[in-house]
């Protein structure tokens, strides 16, 4: 009887977890696609995917909310896997991280054990410059070319026997181009031979370019950096991921409190999803695309001076501007961000969905054609 009774409960217990499995996907599937409206403003500053996290990515973000009463070792080790497999690699190549950003910042931590200097390019993606430069680098910035790509040469010219380091943000952020491959490859293959190197892959996915992840097998002083903020829309769930060579890996690993754990089980859960969502890439990357190139279009009839983007954000110059641009944006409650470099006065607009960027382009219009 005692057996019967027990499997009676176990039956009853399951039925209940489905169910409420089952409750909770139908609630997140019900949920209004994610907008850039937020406190009120319309959010064109940060490069979010307007479209995501995808409807598989809610779903197993919602199913795993029961789970996040136990750590979630088997999670992260699975997630490893899936992304080594994609890439060619062992899980012992990939260490995650609360977002690409807490990545950048371990491996210049990394290269700070020993006193030196970092190499970038100038503007280029520098949240991790603070708190490298109070570890102990002095960071060497090197202008972009005219076309606003990286100067690889100049790069390559900085680099001395104190360096420790040379970031490469491609599709560089805030500018939108990129390098080719051949030049980049050429590159990592020359200057890795003197100091590591850090490859910000965030944006791979918006552009034709490939991920270099292949790279790292054969070089022990190449680090990949990448994410799932955005083109997979998870940029709240704060998950991310390096690529590097084992032994790498551990190195960066020890400067972690906990190897892996900054993704929680929720967030490992929306990201093992989105990897299988690959209409929801291409979905996002088109509608991207055709945003991209509406604003493209009005910048081009308006005269206003613009960089062609390979990511999903545009960078441009308001020198031509009959009214303050970012102040008129902020009076319409769209948040836009800032001017990037004076001499020539540019600054970047993420974007959005096609009514979100017909709203900025109105505020665009009236201040251009005054």
């Amino acid at each position: 009887m005692g057996q019967v009774l027990d499997r009676r409960d176990w039956l009853r217990q399951a039925t209940l977890t489905i169910g409420g499995m089952s409750i909770a996907s139908e609630f997140i599937a019900r949920l209004p696609i994610p907008g850039r409206r937020y406190a009120g403003e319309l959010r064109l500053h940060a490069n979010e995917n307007p479209y995501g996290p995808s409807n598989l990515a809610r779903k197993a973000m919602a199913e795993a909310i029961g789970n996040s009463n136990c750590y979630p070792w088997e999670v992260t080790t699975r997630l490893r896997e899936k992304i080594a497999g994609i890439y060619g690699l062992n899980r012992d190549n990939i260490m995650m991280g609360a977002g690409s950003s807490e990545i950048l910042g371990i491996v210049a931590q990394h290269a700070a054990l020993k006193k030196g200097n970092a190499i970038a390019a100038d503007p280029t993606f520098g949240i991790w410059f603070t708190s490298v430069q109070r570890s102990g680098l002095d960071i060497i910035k090197v202008p972009l070319d005219g076309a606003k790509k990286h100067d690889l040469q100049r790069m390559k010219e900085h680099v001395n026997d104190q360096t420790r380091l040379v970031y490469i943000c491609n599709p560089n952020n805030p500018t939108g181009t990129v390098i080719p491959s051949t030049d980049l490859k050429n590159f990592i293959s020359e200057v890795s031979k003197r100091t590591l190197i850090l490859l910000d892959e965030a944006y791979t996915e918006y552009s034709d370019e490939t991920s270099l992840a292949a790279l790292v097998k054969d070089n022990p002083n190449l680090v990949i950096a990448k994410t799932f903020s955005k083109i997979y829309g998870l940029a709240g769930a704060r998950i991310g991921y390096a690529m590097a060579q084992t032994d790498v890996i551990r190195q960066l690993n020890e400067l972690q409190p906990w190897a892996n754990a900054g993704a929680s089980a929720v967030s490992l859960a929306g990201a093992i999803a989105s990897l299988d969502d690959h209409n929801f890439v291409t979905t996002s990357k088109e509608k991207n695309s055709d945003a991209r190139d509406m604003v493209s279009r009005s910048f081009g009839e308006l005269q206003i001076p613009y960089i062609p983007s390979h990511t999903n954000f545009l960078y441009y110059s308001v020198s031509k501007q009959k009214k303050d641009l970012l102040s008129a944006l902020a009076a319409n409650n769209i948040r836009a961000g800032r001017i990037t470099e004076a001499n020539g006065s540019w600054s970047r607009i993420s974007i959005g969905t096609a009514d979100d960027m017909k709203q900025f382009l109105n505020v665009v219009k009236q201040s251009f054609q005054l």
